[in-house]
């Protein structure tokens, strides 16, 4: 653990400052998170010069946002994967954006809940492949309240379910991050009640023989949108011990 890193006490519950964004346009919600993501990364950088008493504490912050129909390639991602060039996008007016997380391509759209931390994992953990098990879990335990069995696959990012059986293992929620100084931004996409007929114009996530899903789905109707964003929060405030502030 950096000694620089400021810490909840003892016996005290980490505060996550929780944002619901609503519907918002991809571009502005990036550059949102690019500027909390800079500000946290700029104490950080400050407080290795500054004495312990003179600190300037990070702060955790979780934004959830609808977008527009939009895909996004990650950094390491195959731009083959996306299934339309620019005109069919144009003219089906989806959005699409190469980004600066891990992963390959996916959609973002209207029932969907994407979820943004700008967390400092100094104030929980510094390990990378623990925080996305952490997202995965808080999601699992979202989705078995909805009596919907999910897990994960080995070398697998994301939420999946029927994941033992190759060929009917489908994915509910995918995760890309960025993560620089312990600093992390963008997130996860968690299918609710996504249209996913969009998923048709890219091999999502680069995976070729496994589909998607959404819990409208799964369980054969819609579900609440907002009660389903407020049973998330609550599993990632327990999954991360911290408590969401709004």
């Amino acid at each position: 653990m950096n000694p620089d890193a400021i810490t909840a006490p003892a016996g005290v519950k980490r505060i996550i400052h929780f944002h619901d964004l609503g519907k918002r346009d991809y571009q502005e919600t990036w550059d949102l998170q690019e500027r909390y993501f800079a500000e946290t990364v700029r104490r950080k950088f400050l407080n290795r010069t500054r004495p312990a008493d003179d600190q300037i504490a990070t702060e955790d912050h979780l934004f959830f946002v609808e977008h527009p129909p939009v895909f996004t390639l990650g950094k390491s991602g195959d731009p083959g994967n996306l299934l339309l060039d620019e005109s069919e996008l144009k003219q089906r007016e989806i959005g699409f954006y190469p980004i600066n997380r891990g992963g390959d391509i996916t959609f973002h759209g209207p029932g969907q809940i994407v979820g943004y931390p700008i967390f400092d994992l100094e104030h929980f953990f510094t390990d990378i492949h623990r925080y996305l098990r952490y997202l995965e879990e808080a999601i699992i335990l979202t989705c078995a309240e909805y009596s919907v069995h999910c897990g994960r696959i080995d070398g697998l990012t994301g939420v999946w379910i029927d994941g033992d059986q190759p060929t009917r293992a489908r994915k509910i929620a995918a995760l890309g991050v960025k993560c620089s100084r312990w600093v992390t931004m963008h997130g996860f996409a968690f299918n609710v009640n996504t249209d996913l007929s969009y998923f048709g114009h890219i091999v999502p996530c680069g995976i070729t023989d496994k589909s998607v899903t959404s819990l409208h789905l799964e369980l054969g109707a819609p579900v609440d949108f907002e009660e389903c964003k407020q049973r998330l929060k609550k599993h990632i405030a327990a999954v991360f011990d911290a408590q969401l502030m709004d």
